[in-house]
């Protein structure tokens, strides 16, 4: 069975140094310096305080000095206080150093311990984000960050106007702000690709809202996505693909929402889901779009926002910054060109779901 290391293991060989330094008035050598540093790394990772190896070292050369100054101003006589202050100054300049180097290595090992802590941390998240570890080695290695990939999970990403990292201003912003109001709720912050990701337990949907109001007033009005709660450490991976996938589809359908659930947003992967099928409504449908002056991209435009204006001709001109009469032009001008009257119920519902599948398809920007 191994000793548990005490403070004089630490102090090891000190009280020698003290005394050869009294005698001569010499500095510490490198390899008594770097014996030192190794003592104060065994330190840290044996999970002794600075503290008290500072108080330690401290207390040995006050413990030491009497011995030393009797033996510093033996027989020398009037030359007594000259030398005895010779021999103090050497003293605590070698305290001094001694203890320079003791937490010198004392901090490069907690340095050291921090950036396998981030390693870990950071292989852990790459894992469970990507899938890519054994699911049962990686619920274990959850607990060690406040997850247990027992029960569902349901992800929140955020994407701003920057890049973000662990250590961006940002997300140490909004981390304190949910550990201010929530405390320990098994919650895990981290980042990804540049994005922001809150991973939480499916019953704390309160911390997700205020991971997006958080979130949001810290990125200066990022967008926010949330996938859908899902059980076991696979359950995580699908929430955050689901999120990433709901971020994706606002940039292609040029949705305005600030905050986006992918439970929403279902629909739209089922049109996609036969994309030959799809194509060929676009084409057929809209195709004859791209014989109107300007291509089809402003027509397109028109019926996206009369459309999402609830078929209301003065919400729709209002939003394009267009007269009634021009976009009731328009209207007429895509009639004309398609065949289909987007005033007609029938009609209607055919070209809402082309002018869908084109957002999505990214036509006709793409070649279909």
């Amino acid at each position: 069975m191994t000793r548990q290391r005490t403070l004089d293991d630490y102090l090891a060989g000190y009280a020698e140094i003290l005394a050869e330094v009294s005698a001569t008035g010499r500095r510490l050598t490198r390899d008594e310096l770097e014996s030192r540093r190794s003592l104060g790394e065994r330190a840290a990772e044996d999970g002794l305080g600075l503290r008290g190896l500072v108080v330690g070292h401290l207390a040995a050369t006050r413990a030491a000095w009497p011995k030393l100054a009797a033996s510093a101003g033996a027989g020398l006589g009037t030359a007594h206080a000259r030398e005895l202050r010779v021999a103090a100054e050497s003293v605590l300049a070698a305290a001094e150093q001694a203890i320079d180097a003791i937490a010198e290595g004392y901090e490069r090992a907690q340095r050291l311990a921090v950036r396998q802590e981030e390693a870990a941390r950071r292989e852990f998240i790459d894992d469970l984000l990507y899938g890519r570890s054994d699911l049962g080695r990686l619920a274990q290695r959850a607990e060690r960050f406040g997850l247990r990939l027992a029960q569902a999970h349901i992800v929140a990403v955020t994407a701003g106007p920057e890049s973000y990292d662990d250590t961006h201003p940002v997300t140490r912003r909004v981390e304190a702000a949910l550990i201010g109001r929530f405390g320990d709720r098994r919650v895990l912050l981290t980042t990804k690709d540049g994005r922001l990701i809150c991973v939480a337990p499916a019953d704390q949907e309160s911390v997700v809202r205020e991971f997006a109001q958080q979130a949001r007033a810290a990125t200066d009005g990022g967008r926010v996505a949330v996938g859908r709660p899902h059980p076991g450490a696979g359950g995580v991976v699908h929430s955050y693909e689901e999120a990433l996938g709901a971020l994706d589809l606002a940039d292609r359908m040029r949705l305005d929402a600030p905050v986006l659930r992918a439970a929403d947003l279902l629909v739209f992967p089922v049109l996609t889901r036969d994309r030959e099928a799809m194509s060929d409504l676009v084409r057929s449908t809209l195709g004859p779009l791209e014989r109107a002056r300007g291509g089809a991209e402003p027509l397109l435009a028109t019926l996206d926002a009369y459309f999402d204006a609830g078929c209301v001709a003065a919400e729709a001109a209002r939003r394009l910054s267009l007269s009634v009469r021009a976009l009731t032009y328009r209207l007429a001008r895509i009639h004309q060109l398609t065949g289909a009257d987007p005033a007609d119920p029938l009609h209607r519902y055919t070209l809402q779901t082309a002018v869908i599948g084109a957002r999505l398809l990214d036509w006709p920007a793409s070649e279909l």
